[in-house]
């Protein structure tokens, strides 16, 4: 077994711990169910380079959530958990800024770059992670200190600026720069980018990296009050 079957397959273990053993997750076009067991057989959930980047940029928007709440809560005079914030600033430096930008940079940029491919769209993404670093340290620092009235808006508004900017930031990659990855590199040098993702990830996330991610983002979920998706049903 490979290394991103190994990987695939712990991530699936990881996505479905606690799930009954007939979870359905699928249909045919007889309506015939398929297990998570049936789907790893057939081999349609190998994880692909795009498909690793996307599910950090999942992370990251989870994130997002959380600093949404938190600049409300700042504006409104209500209290905030300065520690729970400034782990989620924690979690975006380590697993976004660190990790997942650090791949951008040094293995996809410089391959659109060389293609004369999207261009001007990564510069623009390079200038926006050099942002949203300067940003993520201020709220380190802010969430550790005691916030008078002037501070509590202007940490408010950094986080918003935040979102403002990692919104379409991750939106544009996901459905522009990381659809056309595949063609400029071809198949050989795509599969060998995800055998250098996971390395990199392993080295600089440990073991487990994006599903520990995960469990830290909805652990600070629960400390906001956000973990209930069924409330945000209108």
């Amino acid at each position: 077994m490979g290394r991103r079957d190994e990987r695939t397959l712990s991530r699936r273990r990881f996505l479905s711990a606690g799930a009954s053993a007939t979870l359905i997750i699928g249909c045919s076009g007889k309506g015939a169910a398929t297990t998570p067991r049936e789907h790893d057989e057939e081999g349609e959930g190998d994880v692909t380079p795009a498909e690793d980047l996307m599910r950090e940029h999942g992370v990251l928007r989870r994130a997002i959530f959380v600093y949404d709440d938190a600049a409300h809560r700042l504006e409104t005079g209500a209290q905030v958990p300065l520690d729970q914030l400034g782990a989620t600033a924690a979690l975006i430096k380590r697993v976004i800024e660190d990790y997942h930008e650090k791949l951008e940079e040094q293995h996809l940029f410089p391959r659109f770059e060389q293609a004369g491919t999207l261009v001007e769209l990564v510069a623009v993404l390079r200038r926006q992670h050099d942002a949203g670093r300067a940003i993520t340290s201020r709220v380190l620092a802010s969430a550790s200190a005691t916030l008078a009235d002037a501070d509590r808006a202007q940490l408010a508004a950094a986080l918003r600026s935040f979102n403002r900017m990692y919104r379409p930031h991750a939106a544009r990659e996901d459905t522009v720069l990381f659809p056309a990855l595949h063609r400029i590199v071809g198949r050989k040098a795509y599969d060998e980018l995800g055998e250098q993702f996971e390395d990199i990830e392993k080295k600089t996330l440990g073991e487990g990296g994006f599903e520990k991610a995960v469990v830290e983002v909805a652990r600070i979920e629960r400390a906001f009050g956000l973990d209930d998706l069924a409330k945000l049903t209108p």
